[in-house]
């Protein structure tokens, strides 16, 4: 099973976030990769795209490179890929790049080219909107502010001085794109010509019939181009132009029929849309702090999916307005726009994940398959590397203290002695589980848990010979009271509709010492079935690029179990029972600069796309009376 994990940034003294804990994701190959075959083409029969001719839809993130500085690149974009988003959305700012005429800037935070490279070797599609307008709440929405020094200059129109501009800029940036488009080897799947023109005044179709041209000179006649607007008519009307694919945009209050029945108006056939759909929105000086709810969010993001929709999140991570480059609106007064871009997006300005996150996450893994990677294995699989000796054979079961195993687990097994076509009761006696049994069936099937103190039956069925296992945990012995004399294991006999069963196989396992040696990442674990319940072992890595420091792992939607890190065994989690939501790791036991192994052993069952979260303080006090933040 695929494994991502998440970190949040530390806001007290001495504390940084390791990196992202990612399983390697499949990359799309550097600039100039093999291309034979490649193609991205919008199949108006079946109202959907082609990706090298096999039906494809994007579930993508806005993130503004502009925004973030160039070392925290990687960090969003891997969050944004272990979100289950497969492409990102990305604005070129021209004032950002050409700051005097003919002066231009691609190096350290403005270097898109490395940026796009970084998102290919992720793994990430790129929706690229090159402007020359961009918006976004960007300084001039992009536009350099030299090109005011002609008075009469008439911005985003058929003005033979801004359309100089235009070009001599386009000439520059273009050629950079082309090797990069998905076509010639890369992962840009499609580019924006202008931006939201029908919102403008000109309504200037000439000026777009010159763009296209040129977009279409120095790009190539296969690549897709296409617009975005506002999903109104009037909208539509200045914004489009026959050969550029008109897509719109729309936020989680509007009515999605609506709002595509719009760009249907425009584009008959053809795959639906939204090329903006807002998470949140910008904040202004002296205004309220924008919010829209999370709910809200995954309703719009939901019904859109199961239209079948395209959908690009605008934004996914805000990011900054460093220097001077927020922009303003004017709506009746001059609004300024605030330095901070954190949007109420799905990863906070910081890039801490919000619960809007994990709300989209659910969502887009119930259409989408989630990214993952690492390896996975049930323990019943493995049994020849956890207990290399081999089983005790035993009448009865062994304790424990009787095959000399102080700590962690030993699996019991046993078969059916006869067939069970109708459910029979699997019962130990009281206090005889010590402390925690797992019950499987014929390997696959998971039964359930047996406690001390706690069920001590379970109904099953199956046939004569089928293999019962029990994996007993040791949950720690009593230091505190009258009984000193704390044994572990099965203390009875367990019973098949009150007859003892016997021939019992015990494998005392060495999960420290295998961990230690480097399984399973020296030699990794066989696969098997994706996401069944019961124990199994989960792997992946991070890395800590800078300073390993202190941190803490929480387990979103895992139930129960052990976690390794680096061999070092971090202990038992459990949150569902709580009130511990997280484990301590210590920064000591850190590698910096190289990856980090991370090996899980879930004992009930992960989530169905499993990943991990970082923090940067401990989460206490969450029991089982749940809290709606229990979902995620």
């Amino acid at each position: 099973m695929g494994l991502g994990a998440t970190s949040s940034p530390s806001h007290r003294a001495g504390a940084a976030r390791p990196r992202a804990w990612h399983p390697s994701p499949p990359g799309s190959g550097p600039p100039g990769a093999a291309a034979s075959a490649r193609s991205f083409q919008i199949d108006f029969e079946r109202d959907c795209f082609r990706k090298d001719g096999a039906p494809f839809r994007y579930v993508s993130g806005s993130v503004h490179y502009a925004r973030v500085p160039r070392p925290a690149w990687r960090d969003r974009l891997l969050r944004l890929y272990m979100a289950g988003l497969n492409a990102v959305q990305v604005y070129v700012p021209w004032n950002y790049h050409e700051p005097q005429p003919g002066v231009y800037e691609f190096t350290g935070d403005r270097d898109v080219e490395a940026f796009l490279d970084l998102a290919a070797e992720l793994g990430l599609l790129v929706i690229l909107r090159p402007g020359p307008y961009i918006c976004a709440e960007w300084e001039m929405g992009g536009l350099p502010a030299w090109l005011l020094w002609k008075a009469d200059i008439i911005l985003r129109s058929s003005d033979p001085a801004y359309l100089a501009a235009v070009d001599a800029w386009l000439h520059v940036l273009l050629p950079k794109i082309k090797p990069r488009l998905y076509q010639h080897g890369g992962n840009i799947i499609s580019v924006q010509v202008e931006n939201e023109y029908g919102s403008y005044y000109a309504c200037d179709l000439s000026y777009l019939q010159h763009l296209l041209g040129t977009f279409r000179a120095l790009l190539g006649p296969e690549v897709l181009l296409f617009t975005t607007d506002g999903a109104q008519m009037e909208e539509l009307r200045c914004g489009t132009l026959q050969g550029l694919y008109a897509t719109i945009d729309f936020g989680p209050d509007s009515n999605v029929t609506e709002a595509f029945g719009a760009q249907r108006h425009i584009e008959p056939r053809g795959p639906l849309v939204n090329s903006e759909y807002y998470t949140g929105w910008l904040d202004y000086w002296g205004g309220p702090h924008a919010s829209t709810s999370a709910t809200l969010v995954a309703q719009g993001l939901t019904s859109m999916l199961q239209l079948g929709a395209n959908v690009n999140m605008y934004m996914f991570h805000g990011g900054t307005n460093f220097a001077y480059w927020s922009g303003a609106d004017f709506k009746d007064q001059y609004k300024p726009v605030t330095t901070s871009y954190d949007y109420d997006a799905p990863l906070s300005e910081a890039g801490d994940p919000t619960e809007k996150l994990f709300a989209i996450r659910t969502v887009i893994s119930k259409v989408l398959s989630l990214t993952g990677g690492g390896a996975y294995a049930d323990l019943l699989d493995v049994l020849d590397v956890l207990s290399p000796s081999g089983p005790i054979q035993s009448q009865f079961p062994l304790i424990f203290e009787a095959v000399k195993q102080a700590h962690g687990f030993m699996l019991y097994r046993t078969q059916l002695p006869r067939d069970i076509l109708t459910p029979a009761t699997l019962s130990a006696p009281p206090r005889s589980v010590c402390d925690r049994g797992y019950v499987m069936l014929q390997k696959v099937r998971y039964q359930g848990t047996l406690e001390r103190d706690g069920q001590t039956e379970l109904r099953v069925k199956g046939k004569a010979g089928d293999t019962l296992d029990v994996l007993l945990e040791n949950m720690g012995r009593i230091s505190f009271g009258a009984n000193f004399s704390d044994f572990k294991g099965l203390l009875g006999n367990l019973s098949l509709d009150s007859r003892p069963l016997s021939k019992w196989l015990i494998y005392p396992l060495a999960i420290d010492a295998a961990i230690q040696q480097g399984w399973p990442h020296a030699a990794l674990p066989k696969s098997s079935c994706r996401g069944r319940a019961g124990p199994a072992f989960y792997t992946g890595t991070f890395e800590t690029p800078d300073i390993a420091w202190d941190t803490f792992v929480k387990f979103p939607g895992w139930s129960k179990g052990q976690l390794w890190i680096n061999g070092f065994n971090l202990g038992r989690y459990w949150p569902h029972q709580g009130p511990q939501q997280t484990l301590f790791v210590p920064g000591s036991i850190l590698h910096v600069g190289c990856p980090n192994n991370i090996t899980v052993l879930e004992l009930e069952g992960a989530p169905p796309n499993p990943f991990l979260l970082f923090l940067d303080q401990p989460l206490f006090n969450r029991t089982l009376s749940h809290s709606p933040l229990d979902k995620e």
